[in-house]
């Protein structure tokens, strides 16, 4: 249930949103008609691996390395339990699917695998090797489990605490595409994980923040973010945010509907 935190900048959000009649940015324009405010595309393999998920009911011991599960006051969990709390939607897996497409990304960094759908939907997007990074050991093995069932091969799954395992992963990645930064939830791990990957992108990368609104922190952390010399432009889209970093954009915050699949 949503706290007095979320309500509120929900409300905010729902006061402050626009559509497509008031982007007078032909960038903004087509972004948002041709790839952010469309139908979901849903992949039915990765799907049905969701829906196997939702119906495991086998127990694993979590350790939370970041924000406090706001759902689970102990490390024992079902499979199902965490699949139903903590996977995104269609709506937004195929969201990040389609930015990654839009962006043409070749390298994809993703932190936070959870049990690795949205990873499956980005490695969906063409020629595209994902670099996807997950704290939890148990959670991982799951992911290693959906992984082996989809066959995939351009999935690179990095095991251990984040805060260790990011630097010396982007040492050796000449550069990122695209960065989606779903993990810890928390203002300095956040603000850290940004200003890592910072070194690594262009100015044609786009990256994604979860969660941006999901406490003060989150939404103190998304606020400095947006304001930073390098973002150019920044999405709000409540769930997420989406930043720009190419100096040929203007400077803006943007809030955008995002109506699609209620």
């Amino acid at each position: 249930m949503p706290d007095f935190f979320q309500v509120k900048t929900y409300l905010n959000y729902w006061l402050d949103s626009v559509n497509e009649h008031s982007l007078h940015s032909p960038f903004l324009y087509d972004l948002y008609t041709k790839t952010i405010n469309v139908e979901p595309t849903a992949d039915l393999e990765i799907e049905k691996l969701r829906m196997d998920l939702l119906k495991t009911h086998r127990e694993i011991d979590v350790q939370d390395l970041g924000a406090k599960s706001k759902h689970f006051s102990s490390g024992k969990r079902k499979i199902s339990e965490v699949a139903e709390t903590s996977l995104s939607n269609i709506r937004f897996s195929s969201l990040y699917h389609r930015l990654a497409e839009y962006t043409q990304a070749k390298t994809i960094v993703e932190l936070g695998t959870s049990f690795g759908l949205n990873t499956l939907y980005l490695s969906r997007t063409k020629s595209a090797r994902v670099y996807t990074f997950e704290g939890s050991a148990t959670i991982a093995e799951v992911a290693e489990d959906t992984f082996r069932f989809a066959a995939v091969k351009n999935i690179e799954l990095i095991k251990g605490n984040i805060d260790s395992t990011l630097y010396s992963t982007l040492s050796r990645i000449p550069k990122v595409d695209f960065a989606f930064i779903d993990a810890n939830h928390q203002y300095t791990a956040t603000k850290k994980y940004f200003e890592e990957l910072l070194m690594k992108v262009h100015h044609k990368s786009l990256m994604v923040i979860d969660d941006i609104h999901a406490s003060p922190e989150m939404d103190k952390a998304w606020k400095e973010i947006c304001e930073h010399s390098l973002v150019h432009t920044s999405l709000d889209l409540y769930r997420c945010g989406i930043l720009f970093f190419d100096p040929s954009l203007t400077k803006q915050h943007v809030v955008l509907q995002f109506n699609v699949l209620h």
